[in-house]
């Protein structure tokens, strides 16, 4: 795993979105579609709105999923993480296809499951939650030899927390306790990560994803043993 710090959170998320946008120019040129994974949180917004200003990618070649999804939540509520994403991306490019993850349905996991398992995932564009988490794989549920690709899971306490202290939620009671999430071996299954993590808040997560033992302790350690991720920090999460 790649390191790299910048001065701003601009900065870092110019510099993330670029490196997204080489790797799908590639990708381009040497097969007829990419297949490309999205975090929605706001630690994605500067390296999305970067993203999707960003000349020469032939979208209509690109087909689009996202890694998380609350369950319990209003199909119309703007907290749903495919509404996050269509108004920052989805709603905003031409993708080929977009496929979102629909948790009303009793099947919804194996469903998307079956989705994402149908040819190779080319880009994953990820970050690192407060607890380490990536998606909703939060340390009790972490599993990094999962047999499943995507599963419904129960989210901790400092998870729900995070979402209150994002912004996405008024009180801690508000946040839903269950959420469909893809799995470890699934995100990692991924040619090339971008993992984006800024501000003060994650500078623990950080510390740990660098340089403790890599065990689900803090899920985002495994990321050390991908061949092909680059980790975009800003100076405020390095510390």
């Amino acid at each position: 795993m790649d390191t790299e710090v910048f001065p701003t959170r601009q900065e870092m998320g110019v510099a993330a979105a670029r490196a997204a946008a080489d790797f799908l120019r590639r990708s381009l040129l040497e097969q007829e579609t990419v297949r490309a994974i999205f975090a929605a949180a706001p630690s994605q917004n500067e390296m999305l709105a970067a993203l999707r200003e960003t000349k020469g990618i032939d979208w209509q070649r690109v087909t689009a999923f996202h890694m998380d999804e609350y369950i319990g939540l209003d199909a119309s509520a703007p907290q749903r993480f495919a509404a996050f994403l269509k108004e920052r991306l989805f709603d905003r490019l031409p993708f080929r296809e977009i496929h979102l993850i629909k948790p009303e349905s009793a099947k919804a996991d194996k469903h998307y499951e079956s989705l994402l398992k149908a040819l190779p995932i080319d880009l994953v564009c990820l970050g690192i939650g407060e607890n380490g988490h990536l998606a909703f794989n939060d340390p009790p549920v972490a599993d990094f030899d999962d047999p499943d690709w995507v599963k419904v899971v129960e989210l901790d306490d400092v998870c729900r927390q995070q979402q209150v202290n994002d912004g996405c939620f008024a009180t801690f009671d508000e946040v839903p306790k269950q959420a469909i999430t893809l799995t470890i071996p699934a995100l990692l299954s991924g040619k090339r990560l971008i993992c984006t993590v800024p501000g003060s808040t994650k500078r623990q997560a950080v510390r740990r994803t660098l340089d403790d033992p890599i065990s689900t302790a803090c899920p985002a350690t495994i990321l050390r043993n991908h061949p092909a991720c680059t980790l975009f920090l800003d100076k405020e999460s390095m510390g």
